[in-house]
């Protein structure tokens, strides 16, 4: 059974979108807050995984 590269263009954009709604919980919250800085480190992870996906999705011929 091959890998299935809709399932990974869908998980893909299943992270994009949790990326958008962490921007918004976060967006009010000053540099300084800490809550926020984690919001933002768990946002660059996420975006970095959401490139991670996309890239093996290419690979796979997607």
């Amino acid at each position: 059974m091959g890998l299935d590269v809709s399932a990974l263009r869908s998980i893909t954009t299943s992270l994009d979108e949790l990326v958008n709604r962490l921007r918004e919980v976060s967006g009010d919250l000053s540099e300084d807050d800490e809550v926020g800085a984690e919001l933002r480190e768990v946002e660059r992870q996420l975006v970095m995984a959401s490139r991670r996906l996309e890239k093996a999705s290419r690979r796979a011929g997607g």
